[in-house]
């Protein structure tokens, strides 16, 4: 059993790795985090990038050329949300049960304890609210202003939740479970269970209008219209399970990341779960991606450690540069 494990494990290992994709990440900080990176957050000036890794570390970086600005120890398990909310004010929660806000030094303003560990983060645009995922089945809603904790559901009666997203206006929120269910929470904590797709829901994000709310899991996109709970599953170019999907900003684009058997980064239709753009690959299998709120800048981290960025108004189709290299402008946006 031992061997098969092993080989079953360098299968995997080996299926994550890079292929080597014509466009190229703007940026590569290379080892940015100790281990895997788990969590990422743009400012609202799209200039600064703050990630969190599996080590509780959490380090800041210019976007434009990945010079670091500060780098330490937030939490003592994996950093799960990791988010400017204003210039000079950082959320983060972590495995280790708690959620705390930071000033861009690292120091501390405030800490309090979630009551579990947190498994699952997600937070409004206008940053006043924000929801987290709980290894005891909660989820657990939030004021950012003072880190108040507003109310907790007993949302999935002990499984672990995987994923959560809470609607543009805050008032509905939705969570996966490692059990396979979905579920809807309104304002009122009750709950409504949508129709299970055919693998776990690892990421969940509601469409930016008309609450429509997405998933992914093992190769396919899943979509549950406001109107009711039917699932429509989707396939994708993903070839692994899809780690994280996040909106850009004008909802017309998903993009996307992949794991275990893949480590594609895509930009997909939301509508087909159609390849819009191949965008890159990780060394290793995929963790997170994200969008800045101009939609200018595409962030992704993964197992292979590094953060990488590629700048949508300013594509590269040569070798990525590392801190410090010179910079080579290209035609073109995509």
């Amino acid at each position: 059993m031992r061997i098969a494990g092993l080989t079953i494990a360098a299968f995997l290992l080996a299926g994550c790795a890079s292929s080597g994709p014509e466009l190229q990440p703007n940026v590569i900080l290379d080892r940015s985090q100790q281990d895997g990176g788990s969590a990422l957050g743009v400012d609202p000036g799209s200039t600064r990038v703050i990630g969190g890794g599996w080590d509780g570390t959490v380090q800041i970086w210019q976007l434009d050329d990945g010079r670091q600005l500060a780098r330490w120890r937030a939490h003592e398990g994996t950093v799960h949300g990791a988010v400017f909310l204003s210039p000079d004010r950082l959320l983060t929660a972590s495995y280790d049960g708690t959620v705390a806000i930071w000033d861009p030094s690292g120091n501390r303003i405030a800490s309090r304890a979630a009551g579990s560990p947190v498994t699952a983060f997600d937070i409004t645009t206008d940053l006043k609210t924000f929801i987290t995922g709980h290894a005891d089945g909660h989820v657990r809603w939030w004021q950012t202003d003072g880190v108040k904790l507003l109310r907790q559901d007993d949302v999935h009666d002990g499984a672990e939740v995987l994923a959560v997203a809470i609607e543009p206006s805050g008032r509905v929120a939705a969570s996966s479970d490692d059990d396979g269910r979905v579920a809807l929470v309104g304002p009122d904590g009750a709950r409504r269970w949508l129709d299970e797709p055919p693998t776990d829901a690892l990421t969940l994000a509601f469409a930016r209008e008309g609450g429509t709310l997405y998933g992914a899991g093992w190769f396919k996109l899943f979509r549950w219209d406001a109107a009711d709970r039917e699932v429509k599953v989707m396939n994708t170019d993903h070839r692994g399970e899809i780690k994280r999907i996040a909106f850009t900003p004008d909802g017309r684009e998903l993009a996307s990341i992949s794991r275990q058997t893949d480590s594609a980064v895509l930009l997909l239709d939301p509508a087909s779960g159609r390849t819009l753009r191949e965008i890159g690959k990780h060394d290793l299998c995929g963790g997170v991606v994200m969008v800045s709120a101009d939609g200018r800048y595409l962030v992704s981290t993964s197992d292979d450690a590094t953060v990488r960025v590629w700048d949508r108004a300013n594509p590269r189709y040569g070798a990525p540069i590392r801190p410090g290299g010179k910079r080579e402008a290209a035609p073109g946006v995509f």
